[in-house]
């Protein structure tokens, strides 16, 4: 098997108001060109149509087919960021997930993710996601998937992990003043589950920029400014395997720990009298005053 793999975070101006794909191929024609090592790209949150809710479309679309030939045309893995998925269903009516698309280079979607955690009660209307995203590069190792709020919850990127997630890909769109609080977050998450993290955000309307890539040992590899950028990084999985053996920089080893903890995490079954206290915190409603 590879031990190494090149990916390259794109951190793009984006519109909310036009298509956005041009210029996610375009940076792929370029990426292709520059460094022809690496072998995935990934863009931010709601790269390819923005953040607007009336961008939705059914899944399979046009815009996700532009993206698959865009994967094919440079042999690239892509992983589009995320884009509004509208649903027909029974009982609900019309609703809206935030999905990203995972292509491979031959241009077919190898799974589709549906973020879990809309960041309620900023992002409205927007359903949760119920399965978590896994998948394998043949030869190469296990990616995870989660998207911007996702984080916030350790369970996430814990799940993902535990599900043999080497690597974590983390489009965001993050535009607001809590980022360098993300920052933490994405470190501590690749050191609690001994993963690289590559948290991707936008700039313009997709976010303020200062995207980050943590290894598995919590040193940060790259921080990037508030501008678009290329992050062109090389992870090495045989370094994951090695930590998640010996420890982490030789020390704790926190998954085989989770594995074999003597405690039930109870807080997790619904109900449970013990934790009413967070019945006592409100609605999950924007504050009025």
């Amino acid at each position: 098997m590879l031990s190494n793999f090149g990916i390259a975070g794109v951190q793009m101006q984006i519109s909310a108001f036009s298509s956005n794909v041009e210029q996610m191929g375009n940076y792929m024609r370029y990426i292709r060109m520059r460094y022809p090592w690496v072998k995935m790209v990934m863009f931010s949150e709601l790269a390819p149509l923005g953040p607007k809710h009336s961008t939705a479309e059914a899944l399979p679309s046009q815009t996700e087919a532009q993206l698959a030939d865009l994967a094919n045309e440079t042999g690239l893995w892509l992983i589009t960021g995320s884009l509004f998925e509208r649903v027909e269903d029974e009982e609900k009516g019309s609703i809206v997930y935030n999905t990203l698309s995972v292509i491979d280079p031959n241009g077919e979607i190898v799974t589709r993710y549906r973020k879990l955690f809309p960041f309620r009660p900023y992002e409205k209307n927007v359903e949760g996601g119920t399965e978590f995203c896994i998948f394998d590069v043949p030869e190469v190792g296990r990616f995870g998937v989660s998207i911007c709020y996702d984080m916030w919850f350790p369970e996430t990127t814990r799940t993902l992990a535990a599900m043999g997630a080497e690597v974590i890909l983390h489009p965001t769109m993050t535009d607001s003043i809590d980022r360098d609080v993300e920052l933490a977050i994405a470190r501590a998450s690749a050191v609690q589950n001994q993963v690289y993290f590559i948290d991707i955000n936008g700039v313009g309307d997709g976010g303020v920029g200062q995207s980050i890539v943590v290894d598995p040992s919590g040193y940060v590899l790259h921080q990037s400014g508030a501008g678009p950028e290329i992050i062109p990084i090389e992870v090495d999985f045989e370094r994951v395997r090695r930590e998640r053996r010996r420890g982490l920089r030789t020390l704790g080893q926190p998954l085989k720990s989770f594995r074999d903890r003597d405690c039930d995490f109870t807080v997790y079954e619904k109900g449970n009298p013990a934790f009413t206290y967070l019945d006592t915190l409100g609605t999950l409603a924007k504050p009025e005053n």
